[in-house]
């Protein structure tokens, strides 16, 4: 955006490392980018460096596929960081990259395929009071749910969640361990390996392909992806390549943004308000068992959500943003 002043972006760039990552005065800040976010990723650091922390800039190769895991140097340094921002043109939000750094205390927010007009025009300006409080009382729901039935279209797809945790992305990270994406506001889960069986109708856009041309319909069975049909679908199975692992029902998800919109970028796009976005690949970072080297979301628009029987998504709604869970 030409328009605005590198000063601006400084001053945004300042308010998401204070307000969002509680970022602190001699703190080490570590920037992770590649060359699809150059500027993002100087200013990122600059404004690290005006905030008087001990600031790093990583500059990466851009990876093939969201969830590979990064160069072994760039995972080390993340573990030994206080607070790791990832903007890179693909996710390392599901990598063991990430999930260690948290373990050694980092708050680690990533932000694949950020761009600017997200900055400025969409979910980084959100209020994150109210997005934080929507999603934690949406995380209730999903922690305490033991079955999900997901209506989309003509489609119904069943899952079971029991014994799985939500997990909480608010958009608010200022504690050792905590983690998620910038922009967010969504709360996810991993569903139990095995149990989806059933149909979703992916109306939206989807990780690698962006916005659909048309509906791509996702049949399951045992867990897996089973078939997948709309214009998409070749490239979709194209994407996956012949690993079955990235073939399992990895994540069930809630957005809870109300700034946020369909762009193509998946980074924005799972966080709508009101819509729900299941996932293919890996999940064994956020409490699955499956580890595929990849790891792709899909997002419905207008779909029905019900966790053990209650309704907690429709028509564009978060039930729970007009009633608390109890």
């Amino acid at each position: 955006m030409d328009r605005v002043k590198n000063m601006d972006i400084i001053e945004v760039a300042k308010r998401l490392l204070t307000d969002n990552m509680g970022l602190k005065t001699g703190e080490t800040l570590l920037v992770v980018y590649d060359e699809t976010t150059l500027r993002i990723g100087e200013t990122l650091f600059e404004a690290g460096v005006q905030l008087g922390a001990k600031a790093i800039a990583l500059r990466t190769p851009l990876l093939s596929k969201n969830g590979e895991e990064p160069f072994p140097v760039a995972a080390r340094a993340m573990a030994e960081s206080d607070v790791v921002v990832a903007a890179t043109g693909t996710s390392l939000t599901h990598t063991q990259a990430k999930k260690n750094a948290c373990k050694a205390g980092a708050r680690v927010a990533t932000m694949p395929r950020i761009t600017e007009d997200m900055f400025f025009n969409g979910p980084i300006t959100a209020d994150y009071g109210k997005v934080e409080a929507l999603t934690k009382r949406v995380n209730v729901f999903l922690d305490e749910a033991k079955e999900a039935e997901l209506r989309s279209g003509d489609c119904v797809l069943k899952m079971s969640l029991e014994g799985r945790s939500g997990i909480l992305s608010s958009g608010v990270y200022r504690n050792k361990g905590e983690s998620g994406n910038l922009p967010s506001g969504e709360s996810y889960i991993a569903p139990v390996e095995g149990s989806a069986s059933g149909s979703a109708l992916i109306d939206g856009s989807f990780a690698g392909l962006g916005i659909l041309k048309a509906p791509l319909k996702l049949t399951f069975e045992k867990g897996k992806m089973t078939k997948a049909e709309g214009p998409d679908a070749e490239r979709l199975e194209a994407m996956l390549g012949e690993n079955p692992l990235a073939r399992n029902l990895a994540e069930l998800g809630i957005g809870t943004n109300d700034k946020a919109r369909v762009t193509g970028v998946i980074l924005e796009d799972e966080k709508i308000y009101g819509t729900v976005h299941i996932a293919l690949g890996s999940n064994d970072t956020f409490g699955g068992t499956v580890a595929a080297g990849i790891h792709v979301d899909g997002i419905i628009t207008k779909p029905e959500l019900l966790l053990d029987g209650r309704v907690i998504v429709k028509d564009g709604t978060v039930l729970p943003d007009l009633a608390s869970p109890n």
